[in-house]
């Protein structure tokens, strides 16, 4: 039989042409990663929403609408909490300034970047910071409220240049080529390709990760329940002194700490959630602040001065105290405002702190009696809880 060649060649590239014309997906069904390079969707996407569990006494979390958390996505920023490659050398993570052992602080009187680069203020700790989060506020986290939400502040110390000294262009790309990480973004967020995993996606994992870190099993909270039994007579006491006027038993002596670390307003987080002067730099204008804080961003003069109320909840675990750690012991700390009281310390102090009032000068034993409260507030049970810990020290991480 004679073959029209010239027809035939017309007819297969008339047919090569239908076929190139159809998407593959409809012709032949999903690609797996091996049949195109960077694809992810023969891995499953089954999302499972995260259950937080019930604490003492610890309040449902707001949470944002945008970011809900699943097991996937905890466990992926657990991953990347943990990740030194987030740092230019690879030397760093986020839990090298934020450590379990120590409420996630670290310990030193300020943050240490890449190469020992030292930062101009404390690592803050993470337990409980989900409840920082308030819907109305612009200014919610960082000593200075300079981020609204976590997923906004956890993209920060990357680039920063005394932190990661990194940027995310190069993470993304360290990210996207790893063998590991395109499986945990595919399972946490759905994605399809490897190029599709973003900065924006990383902030997410890790903000779920940040807001599981919650504590509330002290020795405060085993004897709340049941009438303060638990407490020992000096951490009562110094329960007493704590709360003021704002307790029970206030007998004319007071520390004037509840006023801040907010006992009756939120027991349970015992922080306000607010911005005040610290009293601890005594100046005589707005303008004389060595770091303006919160006035720093908002860029009202009056909030010049004022950070961030932490929570006292473990506080005996994140020594050096105050934005720049410079008191060394909670004994400092008190030492410091009973020695002030009745100072002047700032233009705005007095409508901040109860310390710019005449307080009774507490005694030796009622300065104790406080700091075995404070005590009381240390929660240990998390310590080498496995799903807040460094995957990377196990023996083999992605199985986790």
């Amino acid at each position: 039989m004679k073959i029209n060649y010239k027809f035939s060649l017309a007819f297969l590239a008339i047919l090569f042409l239908a076929y190139a014309c159809e998407p593959r997906d409809e012709i032949i069904g999903p690609l797996s990663p091996s049949e195109e390079e960077g694809r992810l969707d023969s891995i499953p996407y089954n999302p499972v929403a995260y259950v937080f569990p019930v604490i003492n006494g610890l309040p449902a979390m707001e949470v944002p609408a945008s970011n809900p958390l699943t097991v996937a996505g905890v466990r992926l920023g657990r991953f990347l909490f943990y990740e030194k490659l987030l740092s230019i050398d690879s030397s760093i993570s986020c839990g090298s300034c934020h450590q379990q052992d120590k409420a996630f602080t670290d310990g030193e009187r300020v943050g240490v970047g890449v190469g020992g680069t030292l930062g101009t203020r404390n690592s803050m700790m993470l337990i409980n910071v989900g409840y920082n989060w308030k819907q109305n506020s612009a200014n919610n986290f960082l000593w200075d409220g300079h981020f609204r939400d976590l997923e906004d502040q956890v993209l920060a110390p990357v680039e920063h240049p005394l932190e990661m000294m990194n940027s995310w262009d190069i993470v993304e790309t360290r990210l996207q080529n790893h063998p590991h990480y395109p499986r945990l973004f595919r399972e946490a967020f759905g994605i399809t390709y490897t190029d599709e995993i973003t900065r924006f996606l990383a902030a997410k994992a890790l903000a779920q990760f940040l807001r599981t870190l919650n504590s509330a099993y002290s020795k405060y909270d085993s004897s709340e329940f049941i009438a303060f039994n638990n407490l020992s007579d000096a951490a009562q006491r110094g329960m007493d002194l704590f709360l003021g006027e704002l307790g029970p038993n206030f007998n004319g002596r007071t520390g004037e700490c509840a006023h801040c670390h907010s006992f009756t307003r939120n027991r349970a987080l015992f922080a306000r959630n607010n911005f005040s002067n610290n009293a601890i730099d005594s100046v005589g204008s707005f303008s004389d602040f060595s770091d303006n804080g919160l006035g720093g961003i908002t860029g009202n003069a009056p909030d010049n001065g004022r950070f961030r109320e932490v929570s006292l909840r473990n506080i005996a675990l994140t020594a050096p105290y105050m934005h720049d750690g410079r008191f060394a012991t909670l004994e400092e700390v008190l030492d410091h405002y009973v020695e002030h009281s009745g100072t002047y310390r700032g233009p705005n102090v007095a409508s901040d702190i109860a310390a710019a009032t005449t307080l009774p000068t507490l005694t030796q034993n009622e300065k104790q009696d406080i700091i075995a409260f404070l005590n009381a507030l240390t929660d240990t049970s998390y310590f080498n809880k496995t799903e807040w810990s460094d995957p990377f020290l196990m023996a083999d991480p992605w199985a986790q």
